[in-house]
């Protein structure tokens, strides 16, 4: 039987932390859309506040269920979360939203299924690497048969299509192997592959080729593919070191596509400053560090490799979230972990820091 102790109190404030500055910040950014759609400048806020609600709430029911009981279940809530990524294909089931058909729901209330997936695939990648820590290091029985099972599922997700979720999934459960032991020259040899890969993305696709275009000179088309990008760079460059004030931003007036959702952050830069953007990103790197802790001190495999999923998932979310938003990747598609608005996201996020605290309750 594992002994238990208090759970890492600041990993739970830096996550309080955030989510505060989010709330917050997603009034800010979505009071005068919200007010000229649905006639309530709170309507937004409101909604997130529920949706925080049921995720804290979520993430103390988990933060006390002991890590290991997630073994047993792994290939049922895989399984689960796989159907539901798959139903998202049906027409008549799925909801297209942004050209995106990742959703199930009703009229306003829906899940994003891609986000269950991420956590899913966490649990039972950790689980069978647990079993398979042996044959880790060959590439036949150890590195391929997770390697497979991730980028099918990788697959189905750019079925919907969402590069952005993709991309987070397949380099998290890169992260994963890695950690478990794999060989470098597998993922040396994986590479060549993934670059291939990546290319017939790119050129399946021609709004992706079109995003890079921009990526690399918005200006050539600033009312069209380079628009988002554009604006956001003029919410941050007036931002300077104090911002221009908290509800003062003025690319929120309908500029700035997204404001309380994809590029809160250039919002945040706008209206807080380098100050407000920095205050956050040390946040962020708060919880990395504090995640981290918990992945080293976990006391065995599967909750340290449930750690470092974890830990590396969000963290993945957010170097992409704020690269994009700051002009230095092309534009994606994805949240910004515990700040943007949206259920599926943050519940499920606030869900898998929930494991993670739970975790650190046995911390060696």
């Amino acid at each position: 039987m594992k002994s238990q102790r208090t759970p890492d109190y600041f990993l739970i404030f830096v996550i309080v932390a955030i989510l505060l500055v989010g709330t917050i910040m997603v009034y800010s950014a979505s009071s005068i859309w919200a007010e000229y759609k649905f006639n309530d400048s709170f309507y937004f806020l409101k909604r997130q506040i529920l949706f925080a609600g049921v995720g804290v709430i979520a993430m103390m029911i988990v933060s006390n269920i002991p890590y290991f009981q997630w073994i047993k279940y792994r290939k049922r809530i895989f399984i689960g979360s796989l159907i539901l990524l798959v139903a998202v294909l049906i027409p008549g089931i799925g909801m297209v939203r942004g050209g995106a058909r990742s959703w199930i729901g009703v009229g306003a209330f829906s899940i994003q299924p891609a986000e269950f997936i991420k956590l899913a695939m966490i649990m039972f990648l950790s689980g069978f690497l647990v079993n398979h820590q042996d044959k880790i290091t060959e590439f036949k029985k150890g590195f391929l048969p997770p390697l497979s099972i991730s980028v099918i599922v990788f697959l189905i997700i750019m079925l919907q299509p969402d590069l952005g979720t993709g991309m987070v999934f397949l380099v998290t459960c890169f992260l994963l192997i890695f950690v478990a032991g794999a060989k470098i020259m597998h993922f040396v040899f994986l590479a060549g592959f993934g670059v291939i890969g990546f290319l017939l993305l790119i050129i399946s696709a021609p709004y992706r080729i079109n995003r890079i275009t921009a990526f690399l000179d918005p200006w050539q088309d600033p009312l069209g593919t380079g628009f988002q990008i554009i604006q956001s760079l003029y919410a941050i460059g007036p931002g300077g070191l104090l911002g221009v004030g908290f509800g003062n931003s003025l690319q929120k007036y309908f500029y700035l596509p997204e404001p309380h959702n994809d590029f809160i952050f250039a919002i945040i830069a706008e209206e807080l400053g380098f100050i407000g953007a920095s205050f956050v990103i040390i946040l962020f790197f708060l919880f990395i560090w504090r995640g981290i802790l918990t992945a080293i001190h976990a006391p065995d495999l599967f909750a340290r490799l449930l750690a470092v999923g974890i830990v590396g998932m969000i963290a993945i979310q957010v170097m992409i979230n704020i690269s994009v938003v700051i002009g230095l990747i092309p534009v994606t598609g994805i949240t910004l972990p515990f700040l943007s608005y949206g259920g599926s996201s943050l519940t499920l996020t606030l869900c898998s820091v929930g494991i993670l605290i739970n975790i650190s309750k046995y911390r060696q």
